[in-house]
């Protein structure tokens, strides 16, 4: 089982929609059993569950956008040696940070990760701020790494929606059609679905679980534990056929 640590009180996600469920109780309850069922025995042990320092699960988060981890493994270590922390960042020159980022590519992110180091030691003394609010009022920070930074530095029950989380809770609860067009409705899955306290565990069980078993080409339906409700389940059987 991945080593996680939680130094803070578990805090739920601000504002939960009073909107009606999108999915019922009985198998909100069925799946998220499952999901925290296999991440107990599945899920990956990584550097950045090692820690609650926001600062490192931003840069993580960053490193990871578009980019496989096992190459992110190595270059996570090296650059949080070169710069530990935000302040450290924020004094860096901007082409000696890039320098350092080689050869993660997509470019762009290290001066957007310098950018924000930059930002947060103008306007909140070199710590990361902890509201959603104030997260996404920085700039290059989206929603979906607000809603990482908040779960797995903060332990709150803030939803999050990368490409992996997209694609399990598209195929289990929806099925057809093209998930980046239901997109805000997978945002209200995403919240909707999470244990009341358990937002660190579920959501890195979701990522894990969508990288190791519903993976984009080839999905392991038949050792799936959600296959059973899974709505894509007989469709993706069929493909492979």
């Amino acid at each position: 089982m991945p080593s996680k640590k939680r130094m803070l009180p578990t805090r739920t996600s601000s504002k939960r929609s009073r909107a009606p469920r999108l999915v019922a109780l009985g198998l909100r309850r069925r799946f998220q059993n499952r999901l925290l069922k296999w991440y107990q025995t599945y899920g990956r042990d990584l550097p950045w569950r090692r820690t609650s320092d926001p600062y490192k699960i931003l840069v993580s988060e960053v490193m990871l956008q578009q980019t496989q981890v096992d190459r992110v493994i190595p270059k996570y270590h090296e650059f949080l040696e070169k710069y530990p922390t935000v302040n450290a960042l924020a004094e860096a020159k901007p082409d000696k940070v890039r320098e350092t980022w080689y050869p993660l590519g997509y470019n762009i992110r290290p001066y957007r990760l310098h950018s924000i180091a930059c930002e947060t030691v103008e306007r909140y003394g070199g710590a990361i701020p902890q509201k959603s609010e104030d997260l996404l009022s920085l700039k290059g920070v989206g929603r979906y790494t607000a809603g990482a930074v908040r779960s797995f530095a903060f332990n709150e029950d803030a939803p999050i929606l990368d490409t992996n989380v997209m694609r399990v809770l598209h195929r289990v609860f929806v099925g057809e059609g093209n998930a980046k067009a239901q997109k805000a409705k997978l945002w209200i899955l995403s919240e909707e679905l999470i244990p009341k306290g358990k937002g660190y565990d579920f959501n890195q069980a979701l990522m894990d679980f969508g990288s190791m078993v519903c993976t984009a080409r080839k999905p392991y339906c038949l050792l799936c534990p959600m296959r059973e409700f899974c709505k894509a389940f007989p469709i993706a059987t069929m493909r492979q056929k």
